[in-house]
C-alpha cells in the first residue's frame, strides 16, 4: 500500500503539467477517482484505476481536489480525478407527499438541493440505502425517482432553475 502524506500541487501548474504530459504519452499516469463528497476528507483509503491501493493522510492545511498530483517521479504519476457526483431526483406528487419527503430528507441529514418542486439528494452511498427509507412513498407512486450522474442536474427543460444548497450546522452535510 502506497502512503500519501501531501498533495504536491495541481496537474495544471507549470511545475507539473509538462512532466505529466510526457508521462501520459508513455501511459504512466494513473488516476484515483475520489467521490466529490470525499474530497474534503484528509484521511481515506482509495484504489487507483490500475489497482494500486493508497492510504491518504494529509495535513490539516491540505485538501484533495480534481487534478491534485499525489505522486510524480521519472517513472509515473498519480493524479486525483473528482468522480462525478450522483444525484437522486425526487418529485413528490402532492403537497403532503412533499412535506413527508422533506421530513425524511431532513431527519436523515441528506445533503439536498431544491429546484422548483423537485428535491435532489446527493448520493453518497448505494441507491438502495436511500430508496429503502422511502420505499412506501416510491411503491405507492407518491414520489417519482430518477438518478442523474451530473453535478449540475439542470431542469428537464434546459432552463436554469434555482439551486439552493442545504447544509446542517451541526457538522452533518
Amino acid at each position: 500500500m502506497l502512503r500519501i502524506y501531501n498533495v504536491l500541487g495541481s496537474r495544471l501548474e507549470t511545475a507539473f503539467s509538462e512532466r505529466i504530459h510526457h508521462l501520459e504519452h508513455r501511459g504512466a499516469v494513473d488516476v484515483v477517482n475520489i467521490p466529490v463528497a470525499d474530497l474534503a476528507r484528509r484521511r481515506l483509503l482509495a484504489t487507483t484505476r490500475r489497482g494500486e491501493e493508497l492510504a491518504i493522510a494529509l495535513p490539516r492545511h491540505q485538501k484533495l481536489f480534481d487534478g491534485a498530483v499525489l505522486l510524480i517521479d521519472g517513472e509515473r504519476a498519480i493524479v486525483v480525478r473528482a468522480a462525478t457526483e450522483r444525484w437522486m431526483r425526487l418529485e413528490p406528487r402532492s403537497i403532503s407527499d412533499a412535506i413527508e419527503l422533506g421530513y425524511h430528507a431532513g431527519n436523515l441529514h441528506w445533503r439536498v438541493r431544491f429546484q422548483g418542486e423537485v428535491l435532489f439528494v446527493a448520493m453518497e452511498g448505494r441507491l438502495e440505502d436511500y430508496t429503502a427509507r422511502l420505499n412506501a412513498m416510491i411503491s405507492e407512486r407518491r414520489v417519482a425517482v430518477s438518478i442523474l450522474d451530473d453535478e449540475k442536474h439542470g431542469d428537464d427543460t434546459g432552463g436554469s432553475g434555482a439551486h439552493h444548497d442545504h447544509h446542517h450546522h451541526d457538522g452533518h452535510q
